[in-house]
């Protein structure tokens, strides 16, 4: 099995606003600790402030670890010289790039040129870019994919739909309309957070999940942990139980590609 998404933060070492009032989750967590609660044979360990030194912190741990396969770091994508700035970061556990673009305030960061030329940076680097939106920002999410055609893109926790506000539309067109692009895959992630997180349940997840598999088709979706955030809600046994549990239709073949088949192709990484 490959989680492609979960993270690892210290706050001793370093701020993290979007902690602010987590009490739950505001300690350490190592890649010990990731050890002691997932099955998983690889990861992906992604950032989680718009940090370089985080990125190079996080490399040193995928170097040094059996079980992280892969890195998706940051970058300034608005910089000139993005390109060399990626090149420094290496061509090792490096596999992909992510912004915090749901914590832009303007709803159309994704598109903006100095931007979308970033991207296309990331990609000629040979990496993927990951698409972290909330749903002001789902119709720049789609004009993206138009925008890079070649690029392979990630959309995480699967465009965040309000499932805790009962809200499926207009979530679902949207994901109809971006998984209509090829060049974008989707993670199965992050969706017990979106919901009431002490009252959520399988049953409740599960429409989500279903249009996430049904838009994408499982050579599109992978499984995501979104571990230790998840802990606000669900341990993460329950949260890839819930996975099993949306994917237990599908054919043995389908489930292996959700479960690793795609991460490796999307980023790529060893498996």
């Amino acid at each position: 099995m490959v989680d492609a998404h979960h993270h690892l933060w210290d706050p001793r070492r370093r701020t993290y606003d979007w902690l602010a009032g987590l009490d739950a989750i505001g300690r350490p967590y190592t890649e010990a600790d990731l050890r002691a609660v997932t099955p998983a044979a690889a990861t992906v360990l992604v950032q989680t402030v718009s940090s370089v030194e985080e990125t190079v912190e996080f490399l040193a741990v995928a170097e040094s670890s059996s079980l992280v396969a892969g890195v998706v770091g940051w970058v300034d994508l608005t910089a000139p010289d993005v390109a060399e700035r990626l090149a420094e970061l290496g061509d090792g556990p490096l596999v992909g790039i992510r912004h915090q673009a749901q914590d832009e305030p303007d709803p159309d960061w994704l598109v903006r040129p100095e931007v979308v030329r970033g991207i296309r940076a990331v990609a000629a680097a040979g990496l993927t870019y990951d698409i972290l939106v909330k749903p002001e920002q789902h119709e720049a999410a789609v004009e993206l994919a138009d925008a890079v055609p070649g690029v392979r893109l990630v959309l995480d926790h699967a465009g965040k739909p309000a499932i805790a506000d009962g809200g499926y539309e207009p979530w679902a067109a949207f994901l109809t309309s971006i998984a209509a692009r090829p060049n974008v895959f989707c993670k199965l992630s992050g969706l017990v957070t979106e919901a009431d997180w002490t009252r959520w349940t399988v049953d409740g997840l599960r429409p989500y999940a279903a249009h996430v598999l049904e838009t994408f088709g499982p050579d599109r979706v992978m499984f995501g942990s979104d571990w230790p955030v998840c802990e606000l809600a669900a341990t993460y046994d329950q949260v890839y139980s819930a996975a099993r549990d949306f994917t237990a239709a599908l054919s043995t073949s389908e489930r292996a590609e959700v479960f690793g088949g795609t991460a490796a192709r999307a980023y790529p990484i060893p498996t």
